[in-house]
């Protein structure tokens, strides 16, 4: 569970400073260490509305599942600068920002994310980690309806909450002990069972989803993997990032190297290979230049702590 939490937070400061760059520009000049400035001129270490939304998730968490306490920290954020680490919020996505300001008008949290096709892009899933872990040991059917409240805060198409499941779901297996291919190959096969009965099946569009349903999504080449801000672009490239690496810093700095929405792919990667290969796996001199370092631990200490208290 650690791993997971502070893999993602490096994984997102990784791709902080090279954020919106191509990958022509990624290959010249690959991110090989943890870089300051760039895109947003901030210090090396400084993590992104990624991070800081997540953890208002974990924060919203230590209480159980509210997504009342949910939005009101993801308001708490906007307007403050709560959980950003240097108090001040330099960086949000449109859905995100149109939907907090719904909260703020009195919209209820739940129905506060926009639900159009147009309203898929990776908002919650960047943030979905500690729903995923906070529900690791409930029921398939458990996680993904819990995957879809929280994902509504900002995205509430179904596109968008399925997916948050999916991710939710490979996240079960890999706290399980799954190996990674493993891992995907049950999430697949779990998801699509899941979402191939009413009502979900006149609802979604499995099309966007066939790649990751073949169980083949490791064997395309990286010209084939996306990296910009569909919802769908992102959990692909971070299962094939995971899938096609061998460590964690490999997988985080593929995910990065992807150039793009290098953050959030960092992040949605960051998450996935830290659960795999554990705190220890995370490099010492990334972590200590992470913003808040002492704060971020302390919140997940009590976090895990009261996920293996439930």
């Amino acid at each position: 569970m650690l791993g997971g939490l502070w893999g993602a937070v490096v994984g997102d400061a990784l791709g902080v400073p090279v954020e919106f760059q191509s990958r022509e520009e990624r290959k010249k000049d690959p991110v090989t260490d943890m870089r300051g400035y760039g895109t947003f001129n901030k210090p090396p270490g400084t993590w992104s509305d990624d991070s800081s939304l997540m953890l208002c998730s974990v924060e919203s968490l230590l209480g159980g599942f509210d997504t009342n306490r949910m939005g009101e920290l993801f308001v708490r954020w906007m307007k403050d600068g709560y959980w950003t680490p240097q108090g001040v919020v330099f960086d949000i996505g449109n859905a995100t920002r149109s939907s907090i300001q719904r909260m703020m008008s009195g919209t209820a949290p739940e129905a506060a994310g926009g639900d159009s096709e147009y309203d898929n892009g990776n908002g919650s899933l960047m943030r979905i980690l500690p729903v995923a872990i906070y529900f690791g040991r409930s029921s398939p059917s458990s996680i993904i309806g819990h995957a879809h409240k929280a994902s509504a805060l900002t995205h509430r198409h179904c596109i968008a909450q399925a997916a948050c499941a999916f991710y939710c779901i490979m996240v079960k297996a890999l706290l399980e002990g799954a190996n990674p291919h493993g891992a995907y190959e049950l999430t697949a096969y779990v998801v699509q069972s899941y979402y191939d009965k009413l009502p979900f099946r006149s609802r979604l569009p499995f099309s966007h989803f066939s790649r990751l349903f073949s169980g083949n999504i490791a064997d395309l080449p990286e010209d084939e993997i996306r990296s910009g801000g569909y919802v769908v672009h992102t959990l692909e490239a971070g299962i094939w990032c995971l899938l096609n690496s061998s460590s964690y810093r490999e997988s985080v700095l593929n995910a990065v190297n992807l150039g793009e929405d290098t953050d959030t792919t960092g992040i949605v990667a960051g998450g996935l290979a830290g659960i795999h290969y554990g705190y220890d796996a995370i490099p010492e001199e990334w972590l200590c230049r992470i913003a808040r370092r002492d704060d971020i631990q302390k919140l997940f200490e009590q976090f895990i702590s009261s996920t293996l208290s439930r």
